[in-house]
C-alpha cells in the first residue's frame, strides 16, 4: 500500500464489453482500497495540457492588483481568482500557501438558474488574456467528458443504470481550477502548507500536476505516502459526495500538498460535480439490513455550500450577511 495503482483506460474508448468490464473492475478495486488512482490512455492531448499550464503560469505571474480584478470573494457563485491564504483546508493550520483560479459551467444572464439566483450558477470571470477564454472553456468541456467516461465505468461495479451519472451531470456544477503553489520558503510560518490535509467535497477529481511533486495521500495504514507526477497521467480521487452515494464503499481519502522547496508548483484539478439540484442519497446496491444508509439525503448544492462555508471565510461572511 505504498504506491497508487495506474489504470490504462484506453479500452473505455472501444465498444468491447469485456474490456469495459475489466477496466471497471480495476477502477472499482482502486476506489475501495484507495480512493485514489492514476489513469493513462485518456484522450486529453499533451499539447492541450501544456497550453493550459502555460496560460496558468502567465496569469499567476501578473501583479496582484491585476488578478484581483476577478477576485473570487466579490462573487456569489465562486468564480475567479483566489489570493494566497484565501482557502484554509485544514482548520488546524494557517490558510493555504497557494493562489487559485476557478471556473465552472458558463451560464448566461438569461439562464433560468441565474435569473432565480441559484447558488454556484453564473458566468465565468476570465482574465483578459489573448486566447485564454476559448482554451479554458474547451478544456472544461473535455475534462467533463473524461470524468463522465470514468463514471460510466463505475456504474458496472455499482450495479446501477449505465446512464445514471450522465443524467445527473446535465449542466453540472463541476469546477476547473488552476493552482499556483509558491516555494515553501515564502510561507508565513513553518505550519503553513501548500494545501492542508483534507478530503475533496464532490464526486470525483481529475488532477494534472507538474513535475515539482508535493502531493501526499493518507493510506489505510495511516501513513502519508507520496503521489509523484507520472508523465501522461491524471491522478483520480473520490470526494465526499461519492462516499455518501456509495455508503462509504468507495473511499474519500485525505490528502495534502507539501510545497516543494525552491520551486513553484502548478496543478490543475477538475472537480466533477452533478447538477446542483441532484439528490445525493445511498445507492440501492450499497445498503442492506446489515449495512443501512449512513448519511441522510442531501443535494449537490446543499452539500457543496456547507463544505465551502467550512473552508472559506468569505463564504461564511456572505451567508451571515
Amino acid at each position: 500500500m505504498n504506491s497508487l495503482p495506474i489504470i490504462d483506460i484506453a479500452p473505455l474508448y472501444t465498444d468491447d464489453p469485456t474490456a469495459w468490464q475489466s477496466i471497471a473492475t480495476q477502477i472499482d478495486r482502486a476506489c475501495r482500497d484507495w480512493g485514489f488512482f492514476y489513469i493513462k490512455g485518456h484522450p486529453i492531448p499533451t499539447q492541450r495540457v501544456e497550453a493550459v499550464l502555460e496560460h496558468a503560469r502567465r496569469f499567476f505571474a501578473l501583479p496582484t492588483a491585476e488578478k484581483l480584478r476577478i477576485d473570487i470573494t466579490q462573487t456569489k457563485h465562486h468564480r475567479g481568482y483566489g489570493a494566497i491564504a484565501t482557502e484554509q483546508l485544514d482548520p488546524s493550520k494557517p490558510g493555504d500557501l497557494k493562489e487559485t483560479f476557478d471556473m465552472g459551467l458558463h451560464l448566461l444572464a438569461d439562464h433560468p438558474d441565474v435569473l432565480a439566483e441559484k447558488p454556484l450558477r453564473g458566468s465565468n470571470r476570465h482574465p483578459s488574456a489573448p486566447g485564454w477564454e476559448a482554451l479554458m472553456e474547451q478544456h472544461y468541456l473535455d475534462m467533463q467528458a473524461l470524468a463522465q467516461t470514468l463514471l460510466r465505468a463505475m456504474t458496472l461495479a455499482l450495479g446501477i443504470e449505465r446512464d445514471f451519472f450522465d443524467t445527473r451531470f446535465n449542466e453540472p456544477a463541476s469546477v476547473l481550477r488552476m493552482i499556483h503553489y509558491p516555494p515553501r520558503h515564502t510561507a508565513s510560518s513553518p505550519e503553513q502548507q501548500g494545501a492542508g490535509a483534507h478530503t475533496d467535497y464532490g464526486c470525483i477529481t481529475l488532477l494534472y500536476q507538474d513535475a515539482a511533486g508535493g502531493l501526499q495521500v493518507h493510506n489505510v495504514n495511516g501513513e502519508w505516502i507520496d503521489a509523484p507526477p507520472v508523465e501522461g497521467t491524471f491522478v483520480v480521487n473520490l470526494g465526499d459526495m461519492m462516499a455518501r452515494w456509495s455508503n462509504d464503499c468507495y473511499r474519500s481519502t485525505p490528502h495534502r500538498v507539501i510545497s516543494p522547496p525552491g520551486v513553484d508548483r502548478y496543478s490543475m484539478p477538475f472537480f466533477a460535480e452533478p447538477h446542483p439540484d441532484t439528490a445525493i442519497e445511498c445507492l440501492p446496491g450499497c445498503q442492506d439490513q446489515l449495512h443501512p444508509a449512513k448519511y441522510p439525503p442531501t443535494t449537490c448544492a446543499e452539500f457543496l455550500l456547507s463544505r465551502f462555508a467550512d473552508t472559506y471565510a468569505y463564504r461564511r461572511e456572505q451567508e451571515a450577511g
